[in-house]
């Protein structure tokens, strides 16, 4: 990006009011500054706008799909008003299936619940483990950690092809990163299941808070993400696309909502006919709040325009990458290359610094949160600093098994949120860091790094 370019999107795209832009944290070097939330990758702060849309709403909360008055009523179109944005939101196909649940994590685990007899699920081993771990009651292939986007195509054809051609098969793959932030080729990786018969679900989570998520055009079967990371209040999430596999199997959960008619027997048991919609798997009382979240921060993140946010979060990003350049102990974490395009999510590790300490030093001396440690993706992480062993000696080391690496590394994550002053902070943090050390000392408590006071 030239610097012209740059200049004119740093002027014409501010970022978008979230809650929080005006905490302030105190520094244990005396005074206070205003907090830079930079860990979006694990929680972004949730959106202005879909706090007020969430408030206006309370004072007419009212159960949903059960009761006939007027609160109730107005709460069920909510709800389904709300299911219909998302899939919006997703391009969905006519007959795709939108499940509301709690998070990525349990969208994944709902659709591992809902797999064919004698599945074959593949899946790389760079995924979060919320896309890693779900599929353990089925046969799953791990896929080594590619060096490229060509590479990952061409290991996924070559598993592929050895497999059983007669059952179902299932692969899973991330849209980008959460550790390294790289993109992943989502489109290429759908072709070779299908070209193989298999099905492809999608972990978007974080993905869709920055690039516009299309089922239709990316060729998927299924896509998740959580509410969490797409500027919404935690606890929801969705899980969407083809019926079938959803509609053949156990509710995720029994209960109310999830039956359409249960009788008795004469042997004293139950009969039960359950639903066919997505009401299905979304057994008891609705969250309707995390639902219609979820749909403001849609609406709100496709009326500011995903080109103008990705042309100003690519700003940000070179700014980061370009200013931890600039210091030579400083190692950026990356399986594509420095070429590779990447949303806002940067994971680094500095020579002669525990990433605990130094992430803990970046709290309490300039009020930066950002997160360390293996990022609930620890093959992936182990595999990218399996050269760089810390010390068990220094503050917050995590601990490591006799004859094993201690290991863990720096994220910083920014969105559509995240204003120039929290990324140049941040910078200058790092650069002063490497060069000057901390101003405080820091002891080990419960495994994390903390001032010593």
């Amino acid at each position: 990006m030239s610097v012209s370019t740059a200049a004119a999107t740093r002027t014409i795209c501010a970022p978008l009011p979230v809650l929080g832009r005006d905490v302030t944290v105190p520094l244990v070097t005396g005074g206070e500054v205003g907090y830079a939330a930079l860990d979006y990758a694990a929680s972004a702060p949730a959106l202005q706008r879909v706090w007020d849309d969430v408030a206006a709403y309370a004072p007419y909360y009212g159960s949903v799909h059960r009761g006939a008055g007027y609160l109730s009523q107005l709460s069920t179109d909510l709800f389904e008003n709300a299911r219909r944005t998302v899939a919006e939101f997703l391009d969905c196909r006519a007959d795709d299936q939108l499940v509301f649940t709690r998070s990525t994590t349990d969208s994944l685990n709902l659709l591992a619940a809902a797999l064919p007899a004698d599945c074959q699920v593949f899946v790389f081993e760079t995924e979060h483990h919320a896309s890693l771990l779900p599929w353990q009651d089925a046969r799953v292939t791990y896929l080594d950690a590619p060096c490229t986007p060509g590479q990952a195509v061409a290991t996924l054809e070559s598993a592929l092809a050895g497999r059983d051609p007669h059952g179902p098969a299932l692969v899973c793959v991330t849209g980008a990163s959460n550790v390294t932030g790289e993109l992943w080729p989502v489109r290429e990786l759908a072709a070779a299941a299908h070209a193989h018969g298999a099905r492809i679900v999608l972990d978007a989570a974080q993905l869709a808070p920055h690039h516009p998520v299309s089922v239709r055009d990316l060729d998927v079967d299924w896509v998740a993400f959580s509410g969490h990371k797409l500027y919404a209040p935690f606890g929801s999430g969705v899980l969407a696309g083809r019926a079938d596999w959803l509609r053949a199997a156990e509710p995720y959960l029994a209960g109310g909502g999830a039956s359409r008619k249960v009788t008795r027997r004469q042997d004293g048991g139950v009969d039960v006919e359950w639903h066919e919609s997505a009401a299905r798997h979304e057994a008891g009382s609705p969250n309707v709040i995390g639902a219609y979240s979820i749909a403001s921060a849609c609406k709100a993140l496709t009326e500011a325009g995903f080109d103008t946010l990705v042309a100003r979060e690519q700003y940000l990003v070179e700014k980061v990458r370009t200013g931890l350049a600039e210091v030579p102990e400083v190692r950026i974490l990356s399986l594509f290359g420095d070429d590779a395009p990447r949303v806002g999510v940067i994971s680094f590790v500095v020579d002669g610094w525990n990433s605990s300490h130094f992430a803990a030093a970046l709290s309490a001396e300039y009020g930066i949160g950002v997160r360390d440690g293996l990022f609930c993706a620890h093959p992936l992480v182990r595999t990218l600093l399996g050269s760089d062993p810390q010390s068990q000696g220094e503050c917050g080391a995590p601990e490591a098994a006799p004859g094993e690496k201690s290991l863990n590394a720096i994220r910083v994550s920014f969105g559509a949120g995240t204003p120039d002053e929290h990324v140049d902070r941040f910078v200058t943090a790092v650069r002063e860091l490497v060069t000057e050390g901390a101003t405080w000392t820091y002891r080990t408590e419960d495994g994390r790094c903390v001032p010593a006071v």
